[in-house]
This record gives C-alpha cells, structure tokens and sequence, in this order.
C-alpha cells in the first residue's frame, strides 16, 4: 500500500500528508510547496522528479533568496569562533601534556597557521556535505550551493574557499562585490560558481 509522504502547501498552511495517487486530486501548480520527511525543506513541485513525471512539470531555474552580507558575516564571525576555541583548547591541552615551555610556546604561535588551516578544511568539508553550510550558516539558516540550487562538490568547495583570497585583496573589496548583482555573490562565489542563499519556506 502506497504510504503518505507528502506534505502539500494550501493558502500559505501545510495540509496532508498524501500518497502521490491522493495528489493527483490537486490541480498543482509547479511553483507550489511540498515536502517529504527525507526533506530538510519545503521545495517545489517542479524540484521533485516524480511530481515533474505525473504533472509534466518542467524543472525551472530556482528562484532563490539569497544570504545577506550580513548573515554571511555573522556566519563567518560564529564559525571562526567555534574553530578558535576548539584549535586553543586543543593545543592548551597538548602543552599541558607536554609539560615543555618551549614546546608550549611554539605550539600557541604556530595557532596563528593552525586556526586558517583548520577553518578552511571545515569550510570545503561543510560546504560540501549534506548540510551544504558550516554550523555558523545553520544557525543563520543559509547554505552554499551551484547555480542551479545544487549540493556543490568537494573540489567546488576547495575552489570557492581558495578563491576567498581574491575577495579579501585588497582590502575585501571582493566581499563588497555582493551589494552590486543581483544574486547577491561575493566575487569568490562568481569565480567558483556558487549561491548562498536562505531556507526558502519554513512552517
């Protein structure tokens, strides 16, 4: 017997969850909302590849809304936060084993490396996963994606990271970049070829 997975978006309220027999009973629209609960989010009809097959949707380009310049920052701020705190409580711990001056001083100098390196695995590694965003990102309910609202790859990740070398010289201008198109990309997201953008829907 089919099972009810949908969630459908009536007037701006969720209404089911139906079988996919019971939706063909709605006059669906491709732009309309509907969720499963494998789904993170709300998308739309048109996003779904078995609603595409039973309504002849075609799949369209995403409208999407895109991360702030604020919500970026702050994403930013909390993530570098977190990596600081766990790369010091790291190396504390470590020199406190060590029981060595010298070691304990070099170790603490060398955070200066530890702390970029260790940020930008966590990026390309977050970025990348299913998440599609760092834990200061989830927090501000924003993720990275390619242009078509995808999941991006490992290496699109690597690219987009490196790339953010580019935006901060000289003087972060490429960070600004984002008040001047439309989809709101930092000049390491045009390079890379990636969004960030919002949950679009969340009831």
């Amino acid at each position: 017997m089919e099972a009810p997975n949908y969630t459908l978006v009536v007037n701006g309220k969720p209404t089911g969850p139906y079988t996919l027999t019971q939706l063909k009973e709605f006059k669906i629209k491709s732009s309309d909302f509907v969720r499963t609960p494998e789904m993170d989010d709300y998308k739309e009809a048109h996003e779904l590849p078995e609603l595409r097959q039973l309504f002849g949707f075609q799949k369209q380009n995403l409208i999407q809304y895109y991360g702030s310049f604020d919500q970026r920052l702050l994403a930013g701020a909390l993530d570098l936060f977190m990596v600081s705190f766990v790369c010091v409580i790291i190396v504390f711990l470590i020199t406190q084993f060590l029981n060595n001056r010298i070691a304990g001083i070099l170790l603490t100098i060398g955070l200066l490396i530890i702390i970029p390196i260790t940020n930008l695995v966590y990026h390309i590694i977050m970025e990348s996963g299913p998440k599609q965003g760092t834990y200061g990102k989830q927090l501000l309910r924003i993720r990275v994606t390619d242009l078509q609202g995808e999941r991006i790859s490992p290496t699109q990740a690597t690219g987009r990271n490196f790339a953010k070398i580019f935006s901060a010289i000289p003087l972060f201008v490429g960070y600004l970049y984002i008040f001047f198109n439309k989809q709101q990309q930092s000049l390491h997201d045009i390079i890379a070829g990636t969004l960030v953008v919002k949950d679009r829907l969340v009831i």
